[in-house]
């Protein structure tokens, strides 16, 4: 006597319950990847190497004299490197600090700016500081490839 050889039965697939789970997937998918680009409308952190006085190439250094009186920032291209400074302008005492606390590079209508993220430091009030006019400024190497068209400036203060 022949035993007969029998495929062992398979569960029933419902089609429909297995086609909606591999479209909410999708979507989830989609969602994940595509939201986070909404929230932070195309920012990306730049990095960036704050440099010392003798790390600053000449060119800025020629530069920079004319934008100390004035509190903003702006960026530079030197020998294909791209430069942020951040000036305070002229304060009548020293104790004035800047620091850049971040940059972010903002794509807008096919249109890249920065903002770079400083933090004002003032002397307080009971400080003894040296009766000096000082130009406060701070400049940071970035890994950027091109200039933006446009730069802004958001500052915080702390005393």
């Amino acid at each position: 006597m022949k035993k007969k050889f029998k495929l062992p039965k398979l569960p029933r697939i419902n089609w429909k319950l297995f086609i909606a789970i591999i479209i909410i997937i999708v979507l989830v998918a989609a969602v994940i990847k595509i939201v986070p680009k909404f929230i932070t409308r195309g920012e990306k952190e730049v990095s960036y190497q704050v440099l010392e006085e003798s790390q600053i190439p000449q060119k800025i250094n020629e530069i920079l004299p004319r934008y100390k009186m004035l509190e903003r920032a702006l960026a530079a291209k030197v020998d294909d490197e791209i430069y942020v400074i951040v000036t305070r302008g002229e304060k009548l005492t020293g104790g004035y600090q800047v620091e850049i606390e971040r940059i972010l590079l903002i794509k807008e209508d096919k249109e890249e700016r920065i903002v770079v993220h400083a933090l004002f430091k003032d002397p307080k009030p009971d400080d003894l500081v040296p009766q000096v006019i000082t130009y406060p400024y701070v400049v940071a190497k970035t890994d950027l490839k091109e200039l933006p068209k446009k730069i802004d400036l958001r500052v915080n203060y702390r005393e």
